[in-house]
């Protein structure tokens, strides 16, 4: 009995070092999508009062976290019962990604016309209530589409492996994908409050802490831009990695480069093609 007690321990060790290892490698696969990620919710989650900021990222949170509970079944019975699958699905999420990513850089160096939305003039309390329950929706749908993304490139880090060390590795990306995004949009949202508290923090001009609290002020809306960049960089690399670790064309085209520059190009030429495809097809679309 007593034998079979460390036995047990030992498959236990040897599961948590599957996982520890695994979880790190799946982490590295999805920090790229995560950028982008809390790049598109710390714009979403800004532009509240200030005193609905947090209860409205808190809803976001929670919507969050039930397109995991979602999402996590479909995954894990796509991986144990289809797993021939996982690559196809990859491949898909990752012309999406270069897609997104090239639309990006589209829009900042080619002028364009945007399409503007209506603008609802909220009157009443019943009005802006409808209005953030609106983007609180919008907002948990686009989470839906990046928490596919993230959980489809975690599973297709430990396809292969026991469906036990799928399961623990896969659902704790998720977490951490949630926590951490919504912890950090959570802090940038607020920045520019702990600034003005700074700044009225004593009566005295151009203090220290006048001067702290103007910069986080300041910074703000250049940090949401920051991430914006880095968060498109990101969709092109991990985007290229899917391509270049699926396709054994683009593996061996590549072979002599060192891997994130052949990531990026890979990335971004299959995104602007996507970008021209879909382009074309919005036009033949318009004109029929």
């Amino acid at each position: 009995m007593a034998s079979g007690f460390f036995a047990l321990l030992d498959d236990i060790a040897a599961l948590m070092d599957d996982v520890a290892t695994m979880g790190k490698l799946a982490t590295k696969k999805t920090a790229g999508i995560l950028g982008d990620d809390l790049a598109v919710n710390a714009e979403k989650a800004s532009g509240f009062l200030s005193s609905r900021e947090i209860p409205v990222l808190w809803a976001i949170t929670k919507g969050s976290l039930k397109n995991k509970v979602i999402i996590l079944p479909f995954a894990f019975l796509l991986s144990a019962f289809l797993p021939q699958s996982i690559p196809i699905i990859l491949t898909l999420g990752g012309l999406y990604l270069a897609y997104e990513g090239a639309e990006k850089i589209y829009e900042f160096f080619v002028p364009h016309h945007h399409h503007t939305e209506k603008i609802v003039e909220a009157k009443t309390e019943a009005d802006l209530l409808k209005l953030e329950q609106e983007k609180i929706k919008a907002a948990i749908v686009t989470d839906f589409i990046l928490s596919v993304e993230i959980v489809i490139i975690a599973l297709g880090t430990v396809v292969g492996h026991p469906l036990t060390t799928q399961i623990i590795v896969v659902s704790v990306v998720a977490l951490i994908a949630t926590v951490g995004v919504y912890g950090i949009v959570a802090l940038i949202v607020r920045m520019d409050d702990f600034g003005l508290k700074l700044i009225n923090l004593n009566e005295e001009d151009n203090s220290f802490s006048d001067k702290i609290g103007r910069i986080l002020v300041q910074a703000l809306p250049w940090v949401i831009k920051g991430l914006g960049v880095v968060g498109t960089i990101a969709l092109l690399l991990v985007s290229g990695g899917i391509f270049i670790h699926n396709i054994p064309y683009l593996h061996d085209l590549f072979h002599t480069l060192p891997s994130i520059l052949s990531e990026l190009i890979s990335g971004t030429v299959i995104g602007f093609v996507v970008l021209l495809i879909i382009s074309l097809f919005k036009k033949i679309k318009s004109k029929i």
